[in-house]
């Protein structure tokens, strides 16, 4: 299917078909001029200042508005970010060095914490922007009534399904959800496209692997229980813990032990098959994807203005920058995430966003409703 535009000039993507992304043509960021690795523990190397925007290998120039067209950043700008330091330290260092009269201020913790710090320092927090790792606690924030308006410079530059209706908040890069499986004990064929049948399939019984604690999984069981209510949704959850379901603190560490072989599949983000490839370009490791079902949510990390802001329009160009050519290459080079501007398209053997099959009737700003989910997990015996 074409791509296609709406009234305002807007291009909205139509989904296509697309199940399974094969290691075989794994991505390797070795092998491009301005990327370094990620997550590589203690010794983990980022992007220099200088490599962002640098290109890859001389044949690549990073898509949409360069920083330079935008307005500069001065004063002092404090982040609250629930994407963790070693994601975008690089991104905020390169930031600062570009504007010699701005100081960014990061303060780090989970979304859903940073969300209840702002709440209780009522108008005494310290937030000028609130830099989220998924779409449900901006959602949140926002519903709070402690996010400020963006203005139309800003929320035109996504892709209209990636922002909030209100205009709120804006998705800054965006990842899938998949079912990443060890190619030595499955084929191709052999994981369902449904998500509702892993508890009852046979041959993922005690091979599987969670992360019951992690942000993007809960948004994951609150797309299910909007989509398939709460009794269908904790039918799936008691499925999954009778079939033995293994729990981990992260799925950064389900896709490295899908690897290594010690579990045989497990439910996570796109992007860490994808850092795992990059450092085992070789390792039995591929990704599946289920098909307009909860397994299959698009989510978004994004960003917000905080009412608390000291200077607003500055908050905002801010987040702006988030939205630039250089930003958005870094989430596709370094994070290994999709972009959100119409004009990039994801790098390496990832599938375009239109080829992808998310649920269709989900609105992201849905995904805020997450305390049911917490107690629903509760209730059946997950600790969160």
């Amino acid at each position: 299917m074409s791509d296609s535009h709406d009234g305002a000039g807007r291009r909205r993507r139509a989904p296509k078909r697309r199940r399974f992304l094969q290691a075989a043509g794994a991505l390797s960021v070795s092998s491009l001029a301005g990327c370094l690795d990620v997550l590589g523990g203690d010794d983990e190397q980022r992007f220099e200042p200088g490599q962002i925007g640098s290109g890859r290998g001389g044949d690549y120039t990073p898509a949409g508005t360069p920083m330079e067209a935008m307005p500069d950043l001065s004063g002092e700008i404090t982040v609250f970010s629930g994407r963790g330091e070693p994601l975008v330290a690089a991104l905020f260092d390169y930031m600062d060095d570009l504007y010699p009269d701005l100081t960014i201020t990061p303060r780090y913790d989970g979304s859903t914490a940073l969300v209840n710090r702002i709440q209780s320092e009522g108008e005494n927090s310290a937030a000028d922007v609130f830099f989220s790792v998924n779409a449900g606690s901006l959602g949140q924030l926002a519903d709070a009534g402690r996010a400020g308006e963006l203005p139309s410079e800003v929320v035109d530059l996504p892709e209209e399904e990636f922002t909030d209706p209100d205009g709120m908040w804006v998705g800054t890069s965006g990842r899938a959800r998949t079912v990443p499986y060890n190619t030595d004990t499955f084929g191709e064929g052999d994981v369902p496209n449904d998500i509702f049948a892993f508890p009852d399939a046979e041959q993922f019984d005690g091979v599987m692997g969670w992360a019951p604690s992690y942000g993007s999984f809960q948004a994951f069981v609150t797309a299910m229980r909007i989509l398939n209510g709460e009794e269908e949704t904790r039918a799936w959850l008691e499925g999954m813990l009778e079939s033995g379901v293994q729990e981990y603190g992260d799925e950064f560490t389900i896709a490295q032990r899908i690897a290594d072989g010690e579990i045989q599949a497990g439910f996570t983000n796109h992007y860490y098959i994808q850092r795992v490839l990059d450092s085992r370009p070789d390792a039995p490791l591929a990704t599946a994807f289920t098909e307009n079902d909860a397994g299959s949510v698009f989510n978004v990390a994004g960003a917000c203005t905080v009412d608390t802001a000291a200077d607003p329009e500055m908050a905002a160009n801010f987040v702006r920058h988030l939205l630039s050519a250089e930003a958005q290459e870094y989430f596709i080079a370094e994070t290994f995430e999709y972009p959100v501007i119409p004009e990039a398209e994801p790098i390496g053997d990832l599938p375009p966003v239109e080829d992808l099959q998310p649920p269709q009737d989900l609105d992201l700003s849905q995904l805020a409703d997450i305390q049911p989910t917490l107690e629903l997990l509760r209730e059946v015996g997950i600790t969160v």
